[in-house]
C-alpha cells in the first residue's frame, strides 16, 4: 500500500496524531523511531492511569522506558465536557454504542480545551536511555505505536486526558437518566395542575376578591373628549335651504357628540360596578 493509501485508510484521529508527529522539525528522530516502530522493537505499552509506560528493546541488552503523558483534565473540566455531550444527542448515542463521534473535539473546543495536543512540546516523555535528545528514537518508536493503539481504540485519546472509556459512558449515562427523570417529574407536575385546573369555573375565573395594589388603581379617562373630537366634523354636504342655519353635519356631530358621552358614562360605570346589586 502507498503512503497515500495507508492515510486514507486511517481513522481521523489516528491520522490527526501522525500530522503531530510530522509538525516536529527534526525530522531524522522521527524517522529512526518510525523504523524501530516498524521492527518490532516496541515490546509493550500499558497505561498506568492517564500516563504511557511501554518497553523499547534498544542497542543494549535491556529494554529501555519510556513514559509519556499529556496535561489532563481536571474534574471540574471533565463534568463539563460530559455535560456538552450529553447535550448533543448524535454524540450521545455514538458514545453510548461505545462508537467515537466525527467530530468529536467540537465538545472539548467549546470548554475551551483541545483533545489533541499542539505541538510534541505538549506531550510529556521521558526514556532511560542515554540520549539527552527528546525525543530520541525510543520516544518516537512509542510515538509511531500510539498511532496504530488509536486506531484499534480512539477511547486511549480519553485515557491521555485523564478519564477511561468506562469512566466517560458511565458519567454520561448518569446525567442523561437524571435530565431524564427531571424531565419526566416536570411533566408529571404540569399534569397534575393541568387536571387540578381542568373544572375551573369560569364565572369567579376573573374575580379577585383582595384589595388592590395602589399601583393598580384605575385612573378613568374624561368623558368630555370622544372620538369625534379626534376625527373632527363630517363632511356632509349643506342643503341649500339650512345654509343660514346648522348644517345637516352639525345636527349629525352634535347628536353623535351626546350618544358617545352617554356610551362612555355607561362603560365606565359598568367597569367600576356602580349601580349593582
Amino acid at each position: 500500500m502507498t503512503n497515500e493509501t495507508l492515510q486514507a485508510s486511517r481513522e481521523w484521529w489516528s491520522q490527526r496524531w501522525l500530522e503531530l508527529l510530522d509538525s516536529y522539525r527534526f525530522k531524522k528522530r522521527l524517522e529512526r523511531g518510525r523504523n524501530y516502530a516498524r521492527q518490532g522493537n516496541v515490546l509493550s505499552i500499558d497505561f498506568q492511569g492517564a500516563k504511557v509506560l511501554a518497553r523499547v528493546q534498544g542497542s543494549e541488552a535491556e529494554p529501555y522506558k519510556v513514559s509519556l503523558s499529556l496535561d489532563s483534565f481536571n474534574e471540574e473540566q471533565w463534568n463539563y465536557i460530559v455535560e456538552t455531550m450529553s447535550q448533543k444527542a448524535i454524540f450521545a448515542a455514538k458514545l453510548l454504542a461505545g462508537e467515537m463521534p466525527q467530530n468529536i473535539e467540537e465538545v472539548f473546543t467549546t470548554n475551551g480545551l483541545s483533545l489533541f495536543p499542539f505541538t510534541l512540546a505538549d506531550v510529556h516523555s521521558r526514556c532511560s536511555c542515554p540520549d539527552k535528545a527528546n525525543p530520541c528514537k525510543h520516544i518516537a518508536a512509542v510515538y509511531y505505536q500510539l498511532g496504530d493503539r488509536f486506531s484499534e481504540d480512539p477511547f486511549v485519546l480519553f485515557q491521555l486526558r485523564g478519564r477511561t472509556k468506562e469512566q466517560v459512558i458511565s458519567d454520561l449515562r448518569q446525567l442523561r437518566n437524571a435530565n431524564t427523570k427531571v424531565s419526566e417529574v416536570e411533566t408529571s407536575e404540569l399534569k397534575e395542575l393541568t387536571s387540578q385546573n381542568q373544572y375551573t369555573n369560569i364565572d369567579i375565573f376573573w374575580q379577585y376578591k383582595e384589595s388592590l395594589e395602589p399601583s393598580l388603581v384605575v385612573i378613568t379617562p374624561s368623558t368630555s373628549e370622544t372620538v369625534l373630537d379626534v376625527l373632527g366634523a363630517i363632511p356632509l354636504a349643506k342643503e341649500e335651504e339650512n345654509l343660514a342655519s346648522l348644517t345637516a353635519s352639525d345636527v349629525v356631530m352634535k347628536y353623535l357628540d351626546t350618544l358617545y358621552k352617554d356610551v362612555s358614562q355607561k362603560a365606565m360605570l359598568s367597569a367600576m360596578k356602580v349601580g349593582e346589586n
